[in-house]
């Protein structure tokens, strides 16, 4: 029996912010590649994402925002909400798709048909706030989701597990005053976004550290600080914002893990599950922008979900 699914749509590859932009379509068609060059395929379900609904959407944002959204689509060319973040006329499209996959994944996990999911979308959602949109993000997918197991099935505790590089300003801003979802992070400080590290909440465990860090001090936080944290919020359902651009082949930051340490992360998350009584693992690609580094810690992070 597969455990584990894959969920995507072609339309997550339509979204363009620009020639040399490093948020580009050929990041899933790295992932997709490698995955197949792995055998992986074989061994997951594959599912289209459908489109998120606006109620869906709007669990997480202001309605306001989600029609300036709308209002904000190009009929052609490109529109810049912030120098780093611009909206093609496929964008908006992309971004209910990644969400989503989300919505789908938590769907499928929790009526046991699968254990665990992988969303392979794009745009990335963690930048996005409840009203703004920023750091390549329009929809928080991982919020969006997390919320859905919350409200639609009735959960009391989830958790969300953050390793990209930036920290999940938008996530935290969605939940800074829900105790329901624990959020753990690590995130290179000071850096973009420029937040996170005088969160008060205490179901916001954010932990930044340092340019350079490596798998050693990443480990060692995951099991002195997440874990604890994580154990004693006892969730029934965890999400994974799961960025790779704190890979050391990846200049998008200055951190130094490899995948061996993503392997790693992820077998704690796993082990966590089980002994909360839920193998019940949502994993949404967040950052990763060096091709092939990202492509190898996907299948390395989807191998390890998938008890492969």
């Amino acid at each position: 029996m597969t455990t584990t699914a894959f969920i995507t749509h072609r339309d997550c590859w339509l979204h363009e912010m620009g020639s040399f932009h490093p948020e580009c379509p050929d990041r899933l068609a790295a992932i997709n590649d490698r995955l197949i060059a792995a055998g992986l395929d074989l061994y997951l379900t594959f599912h289209d994402a459908p489109q998120a609904t606006e109620e869906q959407v709007l669990r997480a944002h202001e309605p306001e925002y989600f029609k300036q959204l709308v209002d904000s689509l190009p009929e052609h060319g490109i529109r810049h909400l912030d120098p780093d973040t611009a909206m093609s006329p496929h964008t908006l499209k992309a971004a209910l798709r990644s969400a989503g996959a989300g919505i789908l994944a938590t769907d499928l996990v929790m009526t046991g048909e699968i254990e665990s999911a992988f969303c392979a979308v794009r745009p990335p959602g963690h930048h996005a706030e409840r009203g703004k949109a920023m750091g390549f993000c329009f929809l928080n997918n991982v919020a969006i989701a997390a919320r859905h197991a919350l409200e639609a099935h009735g959960l009391e505790r989830v958790a969300i597990v953050d390793f990209d590089v930036h920290h999940g300003n938008g996530t935290e801003d969605v939940f800074k005053d829900d105790p329901r979802a624990m959020m753990v992070s690590i995130f290179q400080h000071p850096f973009y976004p420029y937040s996170g590290a005088d969160s008060k909440a205490k179901h916001m465990v954010n932990v930044p550290v340092p340019a350079g860090t490596r798998g050693e001090a990443f480990r060692q936080i995951v099991t002195d600080v997440w874990i604890p944290a994580l154990r004693n919020h006892n969730p029934q359902m965890i999400f994974i914002s799961a960025g790779f651009d704190a890979h050391y082949e990846d200049d998008m930051g200055s951190c130094g893990l490899v995948e061996a340490d993503y392997v790693w992360v992820t077998e704690q998350i796993k082990e966590l599950a089980l002994e909360c009584g839920h193998k019940r693992i949502v994993s949404i690609l967040e950052g990763g922008y060096s091709l092939s580094s990202l492509a190898r810690s996907v299948v390395a992070h989807i191998k390890s979900l998938a008890d492969l």
